[in-house]
């Protein structure tokens, strides 16, 4: 019915259409048309669907001005030169490009939109599914969203873009960390310094597991970097990858077995396909600085703050450390230490250069990519990575052996301060002096003796070479029987230095280079992998069969070494260790951690309407002991693709449909290497020179795997023609069997020992996403996609809690982010102290007893849109960014209203006579210990976690895209960009995003760039 009313409503305009052919206009004498004439020939033919003719579909010479369009029978003609390329499009079609030899009738076929998205394949790992028969959950984002954006981990690009996936910013420090959760946190383990995150999602990059040894770093970033965190995708350009898939319920996860409980994230970079030889380079510059500065008091309000406090205190002699105000600085002084310590532009400098090239066999492409970037602190110190690819596709010209190879190596150069300078750019007094004197040198008259930029000269050096490399070999056997073998490499090399000078010290403390200090830690990871596999299929009738078993061996090595060298003959010699008169071995391992499984798939598809995959994987790991080495883990998903019955399937308005559902198991061992053993530390005290050993951990043969059940259910519909899309999906998690430290009583000569606690963590939620297109026309369309989850995450059981050492942590019924904290009930409006609820009315408020107000870090619900407008050859693409959530605020690291620091504005809302219904009490110097104990409690009450929730111009991308044929550049594309552009909050902070207080929050940026193809 739809076709033919196109048919019937269109015949007009097609005939005008057809009316319209170009042809070119020759000024050229008669001898010489009749030349090109003889060159020439006339072709015609009939342009269609899989059902019916197409009229008014556009026939065009290629790069040429001369066109035809179909007569309402679909037939066309065309006068073309033998080695022309014919291009055919239709709108609500897939176009399709012909190249002419000496035939004369060519009968084309277009593909509808919905067969287009019939033929989108998804990475499902360890096989390849198309999209709309996929039974699990499993999210995309492509090449041409990643290109959008100036970052510099690809993770920054998906934030928002993708239901389920939520992802934090660490930092905006180069070569910073990301805290990434997909459909929540399932470990009760917290991720800590130096220790593996038992919620990070497995990484594959081009069918390479990174092993979690990987993701560890050592404890000398930590004040420059929150948690000592990097993350492992900083090696990865994101210009070079082609999508990344995550998968999210157990469908998508079980055949990752133990590895995929906190879901999956694929890499796919970039393959060549075509057969020319193509050059491309690109380059661009961008400009960050911070997004937004905290409100804080300026030297006239913070004055009148300091002289209310002594008063209030009683005070009329000044203490010596009264800097502002018993003269020794100048009152009247103002500094901006928010613009002077991180008012600054980093800058980043980004140039890749490509090439690719095929025949008939054999594609290949490679680029390398050249980044620096500096930081917003006062120092020309930065971030460096050199990223090199090449990837080799080749296949036989019977097409039976396939080899595709990838290489993947990364340099990076990470040269720091060590020491983030957020904290003193939020709490320096505004009338504090110049950092530096009249003759250049530092000024040391800041509170202590200190000066807030002489950490500067303390330095970290992260030094990291990352290569992964992949081989994938597949033979068919016999017909559609293939031999499969996976293969990968990964090494990640990473040494980190910091050091420590004497000079950061106030010279009158007469420090010499005795007193300098360097640290080193190298830590060398070498993983491989092997997966021969065997996949089979074949058709009954209507009925498709897919099957794919395989076994997986991977070994990974670490050796890590932490050295401490001091007492220095001179600073000249500080970075080599080897000259310092005391060195001290903190740490030497080796490290080692094997993993065998064996899997199988198996995949039924009938008529493409129903769907079956069921998925089995048994995992062994080395992590455990022997009474509990291996693991079963298994799922099957289902899906019936209702669109295609017989009373849906001429419907004029649905043009897909699909009830899908998975149930299964996934596991868990991110717990580090020998955690069931009992393990000796060497006791660095050594008496009459002899070294003892000290037992560090207890032997736990029961240790066990942590298991994690999955459900999901979910709605796909695509509605007129393709234009609407909407995915609506339900899942519940739960996490048993936890992989924790049980505390120890103190007389056992251990904090804990490793075991499995019987508490159930249950993560459930909605998911909704929308694609739309709103408006196609030839010269201009309009699409917009939409996202938003509603996680939950809930502690459902924990035997015996209230007798065990986490009663203080954790409440049944409650989020595991949950915070029991003292309840605020307001200020005294007679005393202006702050007053909390007295819950067992004992006439004290105390830890034990009082600590009743529940509050829960939590996000309620989280997504993004984006809108992409195009017109001609202009392009604009915007994504807004939001989160509703509860987290920390300023209050938590409130300094002493009155104190020599400096406060948020809000502060001034502070208790006097005339103001008895104040928020904060009365201001003091910090010489009230009663007032200081009151304000230890508020900082530890319900004032303390606040709304967290914000809207955020996430992205924007404006381009132009340019086409040179004479100058034989086939594209010049130039581009705008940013991100973090705009952030609408309420937030009491620097940032509603990471909360990590006295570290950089993520940076605004702005990118200009231009990228050529030739």
């Amino acid at each position: 019915m739809k076709k033919q009313f196109l048919t019937n409503t269109g015949c007009g305009i097609v005939l005008l259409l057809s009316s319209l052919t170009l042809s070119p206009t020759y000024a050229e004498s008669k001898d010489n048309q009749s030349v090109l004439d003889d060159q020439k020939k006339t072709i015609h033919g009939v342009v269609k669907d899989n059902t019916t003719v197409l009229i008014g579909a556009v026939i065009q010479i290629k790069g040429t001005d001369i066109a035809t369009s179909t007569d309402l029978s679909g037939k066309y003609a065309l006068q073309v030169s033998k080695g022309d390329t014919l291009l055919i499009s239709y709108i609500g079609y897939k176009p399709k490009e012909i190249t002419i030899t000496s035939e004369s009738i060519y009968n084309i076929t277009l593909l509808q939109d919905q067969d287009v998205l019939d033929e989108v394949v998804i990475n499902a790992g360890y096989y390849s599914v198309k999209d709309r028969e996929k039974t699990g959950s499993i999210a995309r984002v492509t090449a041409k969203d990643l290109e959008l954006q100036p970052v510099i981990n690809p993770l920054q690009a998906i934030q928002g873009r993708m239901a389920g996936v939520n992802i934090t910013q660490n930092t905006g420090v180069p070569g910073g960390g990301f805290d990434i959760q997909i459909r929540g946190r399932n470990s009760l383990r917290p991720y800590q310094n130096n220790a593996i995150n038992g919620n990070a999602p497995l990484y594959v990059i081009d069918g390479v597991v990174i092993p979690t040894s990987n993701l560890v770093n050592s404890p000398l970033s930590t004040s420059i970097l929150p948690m000592s965190d990097t993350n492992i995708l900083n090696s990865i350009n994101p210009s070079d990858i082609e999508s990344i898939e995550i998968l999210k319920d157990a469908d998508a996860t079980a055949i990752y077995g133990s590895r995929g409980a906190n879901g999956v994230v694929l890499i796919t970079t970039k393959k060549n396909k075509s057969d020319n030889l193509s050059f491309s380079l690109s380059t661009s510059t961008s400009f960050s600085k911070v997004a937004s500065k905290m409100k804080l008091l300026n030297t006239q309000q913070f004055n009148k703050m300091r002289d209310q406090a002594f008063i209030n205190d009683g005070i009329t002699t000044f203490p010596s450390d009264a800097l502002d105000i018993n003269g020794t600085w100048d009152r009247n002084r103002y500094t901006d230490w928010q613009k002077e310590l991180i008012g600054g532009t980093a800058k980043n400098q980004s140039i890749q250069f490509g090439v690719s090239a095929g025949s008939e066999t054999t594609h290949f492409s490679a680029s390398a990519n050249y980044n620096n970037q500096t930081t917003v602190f006062p120092t020309d110190k930065g971030y460096k990575r050199n990223t090199f690819l090449i990837n080799v596709n080749h296949n036989s010209k019977d097409g039976r052996f396939q080899l595709n190879s990838s290489t993947n190596y990364s340099l990076q150069k990470n040269n720091l301060i060590a020491t983030d300078l957020t904290k003193d750019a939020l709490t320096l007094s505004p009338n504090a002096p110049s950092l530096y004197n009249a003759d250049g040198s530092l000024n040391w008259s800041f509170i202590g003796g200190t000066n807030p930029i002489s950490s500067m000269q303390e330095t970290y050096h992260n030094d990291n070479n990352n290569l992964v490399l992949n081989l994938d070999l597949s033979y068919e056997l016999l017909k559609n029987m293939y031999l499969k073998l996976n293969t990968g490499y990964n090494r990640s090399n990473t040494e980190e230095k910091k050091l420590t000078p004497h000079t950061i010290h106030n010279p009158a403390k007469g420090y010499t280079s005795e007193q300098s200090k360097a640290e080193n830690t190298i830590r060398d990871n070498k993983s491989y992998i092997l997966e021969p596999q065997l996949n089979y299929a074949f058709n009954l009738d209507k009925l498709s069969v897919n099957s794919l078993v395989g076994l997986t061996y991977q070994e990974s090595t670490t050796g890590a070494l932490y050295i401490v060298g001091s007492n220095f003959q001179t600073n000249d010699f500080i970075s080599n260790i080897s000259a310092a008169k005391t060195k001290t071995i903190m740490q030497s391992a080796n490290l080692e951690y094997k993993y065998l499984a064996v899997f199988g798939r198996l995949n039924l598809n009938y008529n493409s309407k129903y769907l079956l995959n069921l998925t089995a994987r048994r995992d062994g790991s080395s992590r455990f002991g022997d009474n509990n080495k291996f693991g079963n883990f298994a799922a099957v998903g289902a899906a019936w693709v209702f669109s295609k019955e017989r009373f849906l399937k001429n419907s004029s308005w649905l043009s897909f449909g699909k009830l899908r559902a998975s149930y299964g198991t996934s596991g868990n061992d991110n717990i580090g290497d020998y955690q069931y053993l009992d393990t000796y530390t060497l006791n660095l005290n050594n008496y009459n020179g002899i070294t003892g050993l000290t037992p560090s951990r207890l032997y736990n043969p029961n240790f066990s795997w942590e298991k994690t059940k999955k459900l999901e259910a979910a709605l796909e519909v695509a509605l007129f023609n393709d234009r609407l899309q909407f995915e609506l999906a339900y899942y519940r998690n739960r996490s048993s069997n936890q992989l924790v430290g049980i505390p120890l009583p103190g007389t056992t000569g251990f904090a804990s020992i490793q075991d499995n606690l019987p508490a159930t963590v249950e993560n459930k939620g909605w998911e909704f996403s929308l694609n739309s297109e709103n408006i196609k026309t030839r010269d201009f369309s309009w699409t917009t996609s939409f996202n938003i989850s509603f996680p939950k995450n809930t502690l459902l059981s924990f035997p015996n809690l209230e007798g065990s050492t986490y009663a203080d942590q954790f409440i049944v019924g409650k989020s595991t982010s949950v915070r029991k904290l003292y309840n605020f009930e307001g200020i005294d409006p007679l005393t202006g102290q702050y007053t909390f609820t007295d819950y067992n009315n004992d006439g004290k408020i105390t830890s034990g007893f009082d600590r009743q107000n529940i509050q829960e870090i939590k996000t309620q619900y989280h997504g993004g849109i984006q809108n992409t407008f195009s017109y001609k050859n202009f392009s604009l693409d915007f994504l807004f960014q939001f989160v509703k959530q509860n987290t920390y605020n300023q209050n938590y690291t409130l300094n002493t209203p009155g104190s020599i620091f400096n406060q948020p504005i809000e502060v001034l809302d502070s208790w006097s006579p005339t103001n008895p219904n104040s928020q904060y009490g009365y201001f003091s110097s910090g010489y009230d210990p009663v007032l200081l104990n009151k304000l230890s409690l508020f900082k530890n009450s319900n004032m303390s976690i606040g709304d967290a929730s914000y809207i955020r111009l996430k992205n924007v991308s404006l381009s132009y895209l340019l086409k040179l044929p004479k100058a034989k550049i086939n594209s010049a594309r130039f581009y705008f960009q940013g991100h973090n552009l705009w952030t609408i909050t309420n937030y009491f902070g620097l940032d509603p995003e990471f909360s990590a207080f006295g570290y950089l929050p993520p940076l605004k940026t702005y990118a200009f760039g231009v990228q050529l193809t030739f």
